[in-house]
């Protein structure tokens, strides 16, 4: 992932292209071109990054939510359950799984209208449950779970208790929402200064789920030194440095 000016970027009904990637919606698929070169510290070149991931959605959502008073920003779960191709030539690398597809949008940047967030999904038999929480930037707080069933409907459900997960190696605070209150790590996917992707086991209404999690703290992320080290992670486009960052949309994959 590159950041990239506003003229690498173009916008069509069902196509989005920044730089040599794109995703466009093909019928009832969305599929996902990958050219790009990876950036990490340790690795002394950019290796390049090349494939396609197709996403067939199982349940489709029509219905976004407001994540604050006054509509600044949206979350909607567009795909709550989707069935994923994954086809790279670098690396060399295919597999079939599970899969997830949502999209946050808002008439200013996310760091300017919170200051945290922990969010979770998983596969609850035909359904899927999602519990998003956090604390907004005025200090105010917001949380919901939802449940959507196998048409794509989703329905508000009471919270499960919170579930303390301990902090990742980068001391990020993480929790999610589970029976009883108890979840454990699995694995840590995504480590940085300010975010975290996380594997987890729990039981949620009822159901023992593998659950994905994740948290961000926006407070970190505009952080002098976060912004110092972002470049090190991610690339900026060497003629247009991006001023400021946005959190870009999530589609989160896994085996089954």
């Amino acid at each position: 992932m590159t950041e990239r000016g506003a003229a690498d970027t173009s916008q069509q009904r069902d196509v989005l292209q920044i730089g040599p990637s794109a995703m466009r919606w093909d019928k009832d698929r969305l599929i996902i071109d990958i050219e790009e070169r990876d950036i990490r510290l340790g690795v002394p070149w950019r290796r390049k990054v090349k494939g396609q991931i197709i996403l067939h959605p199982e349940i489709i959502n029509d219905r976004a939510f407001k994540l604050d008073p006054a509509g600044r920003h949206h979350w909607r779960a567009i795909a709550p359950r989707s069935r994923i191709e994954v086809r790279m030539e670098q690396p060399d690398i295919s597999w079939e799984g599970s899969g997830y597809l949502d999209s946050n949008h808002g008439s200013e940047a996310i760091e300017d209208g919170f200051q945290s967030w922990h969010w979770s999904r998983a596969h609850v038999g035909e359904e899927v449950a999602v519990t998003y929480e956090g604390k907004r930037r005025d200090g105010s707080h917001f949380a919901s779970a939802l449940r959507f069933d196998k048409t794509g409907k989703p329905c508000e459900e009471e919270l499960p208790l919170v579930a303390p997960l301990p902090r990742t190696w980068w001391g990020m605070a993480r929790q999610t929402r589970a029976d009883r209150g108890l979840a454990s790590v699995i694995k840590t996917w995504e480590d940085s200064p300010f975010y975290a992707r996380t594997a987890l086991s729990a039981r949620i209404y009822g159901k023992s789920v593998v659950a994905i999690q994740e948290s961000i703290s926006l407070d970190r992320l505009i952080n002098p030194a976060i912004q110092f080290m972002l470049p090190y992670k991610m690339p900026r486009d060497a003629d247009k440095q991006s001023q400021a960052f946005h959190i870009p949309t999530p589609i989160f994959l896994h085996r089954d």
